[in-house]
């Protein structure tokens, strides 16, 4: 639970205007400092080692983020599912299902959607024409 509000604080942290401007600066001042180093190894061993320290911590921390958002938005698309009356309740345990079973599920709402007697074009117009009638 910890690492998960650490992670959520430092992904906000790194997404943010302040922080990539802070890098640009870091990366520019660092590129000033070569004349002075004479653009020897230490000097490109400083960037190389901080910036793969650096991608390599920020993998993690984005596939953290980036489970936590899915199991969000898994959550939030059951609820929905729950609620609405026409919806069918065992799309609710999809992430059960084998790669053959959903493609199988898959071809069978296709079908279904080639079916309608309505085109999407058509649903969308009516749907238009019902907002904004006149």
């Amino acid at each position: 639970m910890k690492f998960s509000k650490f992670s959520q604080k430092l992904s906000i942290w790194a997404g943010s205007p302040r922080t990539f401007l802070t890098a640009v600066a870091l990366i520019v001042l660092w590129g000033m400092t070569g004349p002075i180093f004479h653009f020897n190894d230490t000097w490109q061993l400083i960037i190389n080692t901080s910036t793969t320290i650096i991608t390599f911590l920020m993998v993690f921390l984005i596939q953290n983020t980036q489970n936590r958002d899915n199991d969000m938005l898994h959550l939030k698309i059951d609820e929905l599912l729950r609620a609405t009356k026409e919806a069918h309740n065992a799309l609710l345990s999809l992430d059960e299902l084998d790669i053959k079973q959903l493609e199988k599920l898959r071809q069978e709402y296709k079908k279904m959607g080639e079916d309608e007697p309505l085109g999407l074009d058509a649903q969308v117009d009516a749907d238009r024409q019902a907002s904004h009638p006149g």
